[in-house]
């Protein structure tokens, strides 16, 4: 996947034959820690995952990276899946919407490729916000003072090596891929069985 390709944010649906990120697939092949979906529903329905930063900033760019994964992840199944630069205002419709939102995204604070989860308290969420980009906290309080509707909202971020220039992901990162979606899994899964 090119940078351009992994930074382009794109909600495209599941029949979208060459979409890269939109609606996981339904195609009932569900497995893993939420495969017991209720009958006629799909195992990650009214499930918002954000995978954010800039695709051109070495790990900057792990969110497209996971949105990706996530996408082609059959105990995804009808779950919306956005790759974006940033946390935008405009997702806050999105989130209103959701059961549960999951973010995305590399952070600069701990040992790259360290997974770290923590939850967005929607009761006491303020957040900072502008015109163009914002916080967690600050979209989960859009969503709710503009729709009404904060739902659960958990950040998951995985440790940066490296902001440098280019799109590719340092080593550390790029092992870490595989168990972030496993706790991206398990938040849904908790999320199905609560």
């Amino acid at each position: 996947m090119t940078g351009a390709d992994a930074g382009r944010e794109a909600s495209a649906t599941a029949d979208t034959a060459d979409a890269t990120v939109g609606d996981a697939p339904a195609d009932g092949a569900a497995g893993g820690a939420f495969a017991d979906a209720a009958a006629g529903g799909a195992p990650a329905e009214g499930v918002l995952v954000v995978g954010y930063g800039n695709a051109l900033r070495g790990d900057d760019g792990l969110g497209s990276h996971i949105a990706a994964r996530l996408v082609e992840d059959p105990r995804f199944a009808g779950a919306t899946v956005v790759a974006a630069h940033q946390l935008t205002p405009e997702l806050a419709i999105d989130v209103s919407a959701a059961s549960l939102v999951i973010l995305v995204d590399a952070s600069s604070g701990d040992r790259a490729g360290a997974i770290v989860t923590s939850r967005v308290d929607p009761a006491s969420a303020g957040g900072s916000a502008s015109s163009h980009h914002l916080d967690p906290a600050g979209l989960v309080t859009l969503a709710r003072d503009l729709y009404g509707a904060a739902p659960a909202v958990f950040v998951v971020s995985v440790g940066a090596a490296s902001f440098d220039l280019g799109d590719r992901l340092s080593p550390a990162v790029e092992r870490a891929l595989p168990d972030a979606v496993e706790v991206i899994a398990g938040i849904v899964g908790g999320h199905r069985d609560a």
